[in-house]
């Protein structure tokens, strides 16, 4: 069963009990990723690192290491 499917056969079963319909399928996707986000940056703070730029600090890291070494 496709998850379209089983969306539609739940919103069919809310409707017949008369209960309100599931949210549709990815409705709360950005939501999700705003909260993995957040308790990344929460986890770096309770560990004593910065808690934004920590992945663009590390790729300038990584590139200026990879410049040195190809001179």
């Amino acid at each position: 069963m496709s998850l379209t499917q089983q969306y539609l056969l739940d919103t069919y079963r809310a409707r017949q009990h008369g209960e309100p319909p599931p949210p549709a399928p990815g409705a709360n996707d950005w939501q999700v990723v705003r909260e993995l986000r957040d308790h990344g940056r929460l986890r770096a703070v309770l560990a004593g690192r910065p808690a934004r730029g920590r992945l663009r600090n590390a790729l300038r890291r990584w590139l200026r290491g990879r410049s040195r070494t190809a001179s």
